[in-house]
C-alpha cells in the first residue's frame, strides 16, 4: 500500500532538498503491536526491527517479505549493529543489552550498574571507537506489557556508555526524566539523546538534548537541540549532512544542524523510530506503532547507527 507527496510538509526550504517529492510511503507491513528498534544489515540486505509487545523480532527482505527472526525476543526495543556486524539489542525482558554473535549465541553486555539491575534499556548506538552507548528509562518495568513489571533498583535514569576494552559502564548523563533515543552527529563530536518523560505526564520534557563528546567518553555542553510539537520524540537517526530524522506523533520530523524544524513525513499511526537502509542508504525506514512503512529520501544515513 502506497501513499503519494500529501505526506510532505514543508517548514524550511531546505528540506525540499531532502526529499523525493514523488517517492509515495511504502506500507511494507502491519501486523505489528508495538513496532520499534529497526536496523539495516547492508550485507544481508534485510531490516531487522522489534515488535515489542509480541516479544518478537522480524526480518524484511525486498521481495521476499516478512519472517520471524527471534522469538521469544526477551521483550527487545531499540537495536543497532556494531563496526563487526554484530546486532546489539536492548531487551526490556531481561533489563540488559546483549550482542548477537555471529554463530548466532547472545553474549550480555550490560545489565548492571554499581550492583544494582538496570531499569529496562531502551535504544543503543555504537561509537566508531566500539564504545557501546545506551539509554535507560523504566518503560519496560512500568507493567507486564512491553516487559515485567518492577521497581527500579537504579535511583536516575540514564544515560550510559560501555567501554569497548574493559567492559566497564559509566553513567554519562544522569538527569533525565525518561532517556529514550540516541544518534551521534556524523563527525561523532555531538550526542543527540531524546527525553520522552511527557508520555506519562503532560507537563515533562519532549525534547531532543545535544551534548558535546569529549575525548570519546565525557559529555559536556548540556542544550536543548529541539522540541517536539506533536507528540513525543522516540528514536531517531541523523543524515550525513547532520539533520536529525525523529519519531513523533504525527510522523517523522527532520530538524536541521540548527535545530530548526525543516519538514515532516506526516505518517497515519504513531511513529517510534527510524533507520536509513537500502543498498545506498537513501531509504527511511520507519516503524509506527502497528507498521513498517518505507519512503526514498534525496540524502543518505550515516552508518553510525
Amino acid at each position: 500500500m502506497s501513499q503519494t507527496s500529501s505526506i510532505y510538509e514543508i517548514h524550511d526550504d531546505r528540506f525540499r532538498f531532502l526529499i523525493v517529492p514523488t517517492s509515495p510511503l511504502d506500507e511494507l507491513y502491519s501486523e505489528c503491536r508495538w513496532a520499534e528498534g529497526p536496523v539495516w544489515f547492508a550485507d544481508q540486505g534485510c531490516l531487522i526491527w522489534s515488535d515489542n509487545p509480541n516479544e518478537r523480532m522480524l526480518r524484511w527482505v525486498e521481495g521476499g517479505g516478512v519472517s520471524v527472526f527471534r522469538s521469544a525476543s526477551n521483550f527487545s526495543n531499540g537495536n543497532t549493529r556494531d563496526h563487526q556486524g554484530r546486532l546489539v539489542t536492548c531487551e526490556h525482558g531481561t533489563r540488559s543489552v546483549t550482542r548477537t554473535e555471529i554463530d548466532g549465541s547472545i553474549t550480555v553486555l550490560a545489565d548492571s550498574y554499581q550492583g544494582k539491575r538496570l531499569n529496562s534499556p531502551n535504544d543503543v548506538v555504537v561509537r566508531s571507537d566500539g564504545s557501546v552507548w545506551f539509554t535507560d528509562p523504566t518503560y519496560g518495568i512500568m507493567s507486564n506489557y512491553e516487559g515485567y513489571r518492577a521497581d527500579p533498583e537504579q535511583q536516575t535514569r540514564n544515560v550510559y556508555r560501555l567501554d569497548p576494552q574493559t567492559g566497564e559502564i559509566d553513567a554519562v548523563v544522569t538527569d533525565f526524566g525518561q532517556p529514550n533515543g540516541l544518534a551521534f552527529s556524523p563527525d561523532e563530536t555531538i550526542l543527540y539523546v531524546a527525553d520522552s518523560s511527557s508520555s506519562h505526564d503532560l507537563g515533562r520534557p519532549r525534547h531532543i538534548r545535544a551534548f558535546d563528546v569529549v575525548d570519546g567518553r565525557t559529555l559536556t555542553n548540556n542544550r536543548e537541540y529541539c522540541t517536539i510539537d506533536t507528540g513525543l520524540p522516540d528514536g531517531f537517526r541523523v543524515d550525513v549532512y547532520g539533520n536529525v530524522w525523529t519519531s513523533a506523533g504525527d510522523g517523522v520530523h527532520c530538524f536541521g544542524p540548527d535545530g530548526k524544524l525543516l519538514g515532516k513525513i506526516l505518517i497515519p499511526q504513531t511513529v517510534a523510530n527510524v533507520t536509513f537502509g537500502g543498498p545506498r542508504r537513501n531509504r527511511l525506514f520507519i516503524t509506527a506503532t502497528r507498521s513498517l512503512y518505507a519512503v526514498y529520501t534525496a540524502t543518505i544515513g550515516t552508518s553510525l547507527g
